[in-house]
Parts: C-alpha cells; sequence; structure tokens
C-alpha cells in the first residue's frame, strides 16, 4: 500500500512569470486572478489538490521584487513565509530570463527541494532547450527542470509526478474537500480587484484596494457591498468615470464573474472613498488584511 504524501508548494518568481495561472491549472480551479499587469498578486493564495494518497497545498505567491512601498515589504512577508514553510519550492522563470543572484538568492539558497520551471516555452525555439537548461542547471543546480507554458497547460501535467517525488509521508493538513484557506469575502474582494487591473491604466490599479463591507448569502441571492479605495482624490473621479460609467462597468463585469464563481445571483454594490496614500502606511496595510 502507498503511504500518504502531504505538503506545501510554494510558487515563486519575478512578477509576470505566470505563476498564478500555473496554480490554477494545477489546481484545477482559478483561484488566483490573472491579468496581463505585473504585480496582480498581492496575497498568498493557497490552492489545495488532493488524490486518493496524497494532498498538496499549493501556495501562490507575489512576484519577488525590490520593496518601494510598505505593501511591496508586506508581500515579500508572503513570499518569504511560503518560502519557510515549503516542502518543495517551484520557482517559475520565463524563457528569455537570466538569473538575478539578488531577487533569486533567497530562492535558491535553501535546503528545500527546488524544482526550476522555465515557462512560456512556446516562446522559444526547440533547438535552444538544451541551452537553456544547461544555463539554469549551471546557475542554481535545481532537483529538475521542465518546461511548460501554463496558458496552454503543456507539460503541466509532468509536475505532479515530480513534486510527488520530493513530498514527505505525512497525513493531510486540510479535510478532503477543501479547496482553498480562503474566505468568500476575500476571492469577491479579488474578482472586483481584477476588473479594476483590466479596465484602467498607468497607476489606478496598483493604487486601489477593495474591500468588502457586507456578504450576505440568501437563499435566492449573495448581496456584496464593496468600497474601493484610492489613494488620491483625483485617482476617484477616474475611477468612478464621467457619470459613474467607468464604476458601472466594473461592476457589470465583477457581478459576472461572481455570479459564475459563486454559482448564484449575485446583487453588488461598489462605492469609491480615498484612503490617502495608503501603500505607504504599515497600519493601513494591516487594516486591509496583509499581516496575516
Amino acid at each position: 500500500m502507498n503511504q500518504h504524501k502531504a505538503g506545501f508548494v510554494s510558487i515563486v518568481g519575478k512578477p509576470n512569470v505566470g505563476k498564478s495561472t500555473l496554480m490554477n491549472k494545477l489546481v484545477g480551479e482559478n483561484l488566483s486572478i490573472i491579468t496581463a499587469k505585473a504585480q496582480t498578486t498581492r496575497h498568498r493564495i493557497m490552492g489545495i489538490l488532493n488524490g486518493h494518497d496524497f494532498q498538496i497545498v499549493y501556495s501562490d505567491t507575489p512576484g519577488v521584487l525590490e520593496p518601494k512601498y510598505q505593501l511591496h515589504q508586506a508581500m515579500m512577508n508572503y513570499v518569504k513565509v511560503s518560502l519557510e514553510d515549503a516542502d518543495v519550492i517551484l520557482m517559475l522563470v520565463e524563457w528569455g530570463e537570466k538569473f538575478d543572484e539578488k531577487l533569486h538568492k533567497p530562492i535558491v539558497h535553501t535546503q528545500t527541494p527546488l524544482l526550476l520551471v522555465i515557462n512560456k516555452i512556446d516562446l522559444g525555439r526547440d533547438s535552444e532547450w538544451d541551452s537553456k537548461r544547461a544555463y539554469w542547471q549551471e546557475a542554481i543546480q535545481p532537483k529538475a527542470i521542465i518546461g511548460t507554458s501554463a496558458q496552454t497547460g503543456k507539460n503541466v501535467a509532468k509536475l505532479l509526478p515530480l513534486i510527488l517525488e520530493h513530498l514527505p509521508v505525512h497525513p493531510g493538513y486540510y479535510g478532503k474537500e477543501e479547496l482553498t484557506d480562503r474566505s468568500e469575502r476575500f476571492f469577491a474582494s479579488e474578482i472586483i480587484r481584477e476588473k479594476i487591473f483590466t479596465n484602467y491604466s498607468q497607476e489606478i490599479p496598483y493604487s486601489t484596494e477593495v474591500g468588502i463591507e457586507e456578504f450576505k448569502d440568501e437563499a435566492a441571492i449573495l448581496r456584496i457591498r464593496a468600497v474601493i479605495y484610492v489613494e488620491r482624490d483625483s485617482q476617484k473621479g477616474i475611477l468612478i468615470g464621467k457619470g459613474g460609467a467607468a464604476l458601472k462597468k466594473v461592476g457589470t463585469e465583477a457581478r459576472a464573474d461572481l455570479e459564475k464563481f459563486f454559482q448564484k445571483k449575485v446583487f453588488l454594490e461598489t462605492r469609491v472613498k480615498v484612503a490617502e496614500d495608503w501603500r505607504k502606511h504599515q497600519l493601513k496595510i494591516r487594516q486591509f488584511g496583509y499581516d496575516r
């Protein structure tokens, strides 16, 4: 009889390398929001995959960067804790990426088994694979190197046996029916935040935070009241738009995705408030839930 294996797998890398897309593919559910913009992920989001004789707790983490704000520091704390907890580390790099001593050092200087995932392999040629693999083998000496396309799912299934090979024998940490450690309120706020990232440009997406003031799950409808916080009055006007059109578009798109996610009718109310320079203030960062 096979022994049951269970453990934590941290998915780490620079911003915009496809970590969230990969975790969603590995878990089989859209838990992490995905946009074309860097630094979309701000929290550590766990996705739980249960098999007959294993449980893998994946952690999607913010992209590794040099902190400029208190918010960035909180994001990097999530990465640090995730690496400390990990039984296996999946380090993602893009096809054209090079080893960055400053940013990659905390990831590779560890006793934890490290698997390197070269993502977006469709951007390169098959003839370049051997030299690409040799470069990373020499740079960080991982336990294994695999090329994937998280977007299309190419080679993603090959990661499971590699992960299980290095996972410890252990009972499951969560119930068989659990899919994540995050609350429904959290996912509601993330879905709304995703629509802000896809509908606005420049600094607006990075200056916003979404809070859920009310989450009432009634028999026929889910009622959500959300507050979108910005850093300045000028951003409030841009977010709302002429006659409220821009905010209405965000609400309409978010409601459609919320109904798909929660599998029921949703009534969504949104309003905008100013929390001046919130990204730079530790107290405000904590109030927005970045101290988990």
